[in-house]
């Protein structure tokens, strides 16, 4: 006998129950007709995507909860959409070899896989034995940090981290005021919306406990996660002591530090750490913290709207994430020294030299580089000569260059700062 459960059979699924003289033969289909053309198309990342599959057919799609994962998904054209939090969903991977056989040629999604008993099984199963079948397995953390994943499958996936909004999307989802960005974020849900959906952020911090750190990870004490979480968020882009937070979130130090790794695998707070070669006059052991979305930073700050000194910590969390997004890369770092001069980013490239980013909301008229800017560059060149010196604003509309005491520095725009990272 046969049972469709969609409207539209695509993909055909045998498969044996237990219990039942006929083969029940379960039909999963596409996307219904017209479903992916409604939603909002994101050629980069839909690119990321078709590039990771012509390397490996397991693809890794990870990033916070409702950051836009399912949606990004769906709008692909001929894919198998498996949403493995409903029970019926689950069942059809009691054999997982069954299961692979069926979907021969076909490219699917097995969203929320980490609600699988056995998640790893079906993908190691799909990189070795199944290299026609293209899957997009997705979760809110990295892999390794979801104890259901035996294996992490080195060797066998490429992971995709899809970060908040990029600056280059925000026209696909109907605003192009930074203003905008800064204050409702980069989840798509909320960006789209025309005031600060202030329920919806608390919605997704009660969401992030039940469904993330409580299926994920053992820990207990919600209050003493949720504050230290918002007092992080709260001081976003400051040095971190762990002893601080002790007091107010009623725990040890070492519970602190296992929260902060915890914040740190779900992508809800990133660790930037001082970049130092132990020279003496270096900071070397103070990391700085960054929340993941400008929306919630502003919501835990308590911001219904900016003023003109809070947009330059707003930019530079923007300027994070399009590193984060673009590259998709988390190993960059800061440097200070004991002088107080700091660089908010450096990136050391493949050939040792060490690129210096500062971020910079706005450029004075005429270009001109703030004297506190040179001096910060030219400290940090007097240890590391080798690299490109970057200052990222949001005012201009073409790079130029800029001589500081002999030293060249460029400003651009952010997407020239991405292009020209590319390519070292």
């Amino acid at each position: 006998m046969a049972l469709s459960i969609f409207q539209t059979p695509n993909v055909r699924l045998p498969l044996t129950l237990d219990g039942l003289n006929d083969k029940l033969t379960l039909y999963l289909v596409q996307l219904q007709p017209g479903k992916a053309s409604m939603l909002v198309q994101r050629p980069f990342w839909q690119q990321m995507i078709e590039n990771a599959w012509q390397k490996r057919n397991i693809i890794w799609l990870m990033g916070v909860r409702r950051i836009g994962k399912t949606s990004l998904c769906q709008s692909l054209p001929n894919i198998a959409y498996f949403d493995c939090e409903r029970p019926r969903t689950r069942q059809l991977f009691y054999d997982p070899e069954d299961f692979l056989e069926g979907q021969r040629g076909n490219h699917i999604v097995l969203d929320e896989i980490h609600r699988l008993e056995n998640p790893s099984e079906i993908l190691k199963l799909a990189a070795d034995h199944y290299p026609d079948v293209k899957i997009i397995a997705t979760g809110s953390s990295t892999l390794g940090a979801t104890a259901k994943f035996k294996d992490t499958l080195t060797g066998r996936k490429t992971e995709i981290w899809l970060t908040p909004l990029l600056l280059h999307e925000m026209n696909l989802f109907g605003h192009e005021n930074i203003r905008h960005r800064f204050l409702l974020g980069g989840f798509p849900s909320f960006f789209t919306k025309k005031q600060i959906p202030e329920k919806e952020f608390q919605e997704w911090i009660d969401a992030y406990w039940a469904k993330d750190i409580q299926d994920i990870f053992s820990i207990s004490k919600r209050y003493s996660f949720q504050k230290f979480a918002e007092l992080l968020l709260a001081n976003s882009g400051g040095i971190f002591e762990a002893t601080k937070f002790t007091g107010p979130c009623e725990v040890t130090r070492p519970t602190i530090v296992n929260y902060l790794a915890v914040l740190e695998e779900t992508f809800v707070i990133h660790v930037i750490r001082p970049y130092s070669t132990h020279k003496p006059t270096e900071i070397v052991m103070a990391p700085k913290v960054y929340g993941f979305d400008t929306g919630f930073i502003c919501h835990a700050k308590g911001w219904g709207e900016l003023r003109q000194e809070d947009t330059g910590l707003m930019w530079e969390h923007c300027i994070l994430n399009e590193i984060h997004g673009n590259l998709q890369m988390r190993s960059l770092n800061y440097w200070r020294d004991k002088r107080g001069h700091e660089i908010d980013f450096v990136l050391r490239l493949k050939n040792n030299a060490i690129n210096a980013i500062e971020c910079k909301f706005s450029i004075a008229s005429g270009g001109t580089i703030a004297s506190e800017v040179g001096k910060n560059f030219q400290a940090f060149r007097r240890l590391y000569p080798e690299g490109e010196n970057f200052v990222v604003a949001h005012n201009i509309d073409a790079s130029f260059k800029r001589k500081y005491n002999g030293l060249t520095i460029s400003v651009v725009s952010a997407q020239e700062l991405i292009n020209k990272l590319k390519f070292d």
